[in-house]
């Protein structure tokens, strides 16, 4: 057991307060388990999916067009990916980086199409738009679930989470609420802050920078792991998530991408030659919610 940070909050890992997640890789070419785990606990953990290979080779890339930038620390082994101490790498979305040859091979390549294909039982489609995070020291992600970005399309949208490293807890990995998704404790939250979009009514996206705060409100119950690359972690738009704290000298590369069934509706803010992206409101939008009514939500 050793303390980490997660998110402004110390932990004990693996505690009873924060547990371990686990594994579905005794679950791979059984669709039926592959789906009634995901609707229990809300998430699917597959060790090893992508070769590795590919995602060594994803992970060099990024960070050589990092230290192009000069954001890596200069002596160094770039694949280490010392933080250089001179701000973020941009990443996020920027297909200089995410549609190159080497991380379209991990993207969009066969494992993980197959496996989506065979869960939707028809043909899957991904967005193009690639949450391709690079996070620095001291940094974290807060407490939110992925409806509240990109619900305007398909409700069988999934995230997968693919970490560009092996990475501990100190690193900054994924952290779920384990059955947030379905937990009558979490209706509320689901039926109020799960309803809002950050670009309709301009709300914040995360509900919350305290796991403890969830905890006592919800009864969360929090899960994490060390990940290895070629791991993914796949999960619904429902499913509360958040990550520990990256407590290192190193930068914490991971990316989320997104599949739904090819023949549902599909948010149109993450798709195209030059995806809109925050700051657009789809034109299946609906009437954004007042200020006393977020007020409200999120005081909940």
């Amino acid at each position: 057991m050793k303390e980490i940070q997660f998110c402004k909050e110390s932990y004990q890992f693996p505690s009873e307060r924060l547990g371990q997640l686990r594994d579905s890789n005794d679950l791979l070419g059984n669709t039926k388990a592959i789906k009634d785990r995901i609707e229990e606990d809300g998430y699917l953990w597959f060790k090893g999916l992508i070769d590795r290979k590919a995602v060594i080779a994803a992970r060099l890339k990024m960070l050589q067009f990092i230290a192009e930038k000069g954001k890596l620390a200069p002596n160094t082994d770039v694949m280490e990916g010392v933080f250089g101490g001179n701000g973020g790498a941009p990443t996020m979305g920027n297909p200089e980086i995410t549609h190159c040859e080497e991380f379209k091979r991990v993207f969009e390549g066969p494992e993980l199409f197959t496996f989506f294909e065979n869960f939707f039982g028809e043909p899957a489609t991904t967005f193009d738009y690639k949450w391709l995070r690079a996070v620095g020291p001291e940094q974290f992600t807060g407490i939110h679930c992925d409806k509240v970005y990109m619900g305007m399309g398909s409700q069988d949208l999934h995230t997968t989470w693919v970490p560009f490293g092996d990475i501990t807890p100190e690193d900054g990995t994924l952290a779920l609420a384990v059955g947030s998704h379905r937990a009558e404790s979490f209706k509320s939250l689901r039926d109020g802050y799960g309803e809002t979009d950050t670009d309709r009514d301009k709300s914040q996206g995360w509900y919350s920078k305290s796991p403890q705060e969830l905890e006592k409100k919800f009864d969360a119950h929090w899960h994490t792991s060390e990940f290895k690359m070629g791991d993914v972690v796949i999960f619904g738009m429902n499913l509360l998530h958040s990550s520990t704290t990256n407590t290192t000298n190193r930068f914490r590369l991971s990316a989320d991408i997104r599949f739904q069934p090819a023949g549902h509706k599909i948010d149109e803010r993450w798709v195209g030659n030059e995806p809109k992206a925050h700051g657009f409101v789809p034109s299946n939008a609906g009437t954004p919610k007042t200020k006393e009514e977020l007020a409200e939500i999120f005081a909940s």
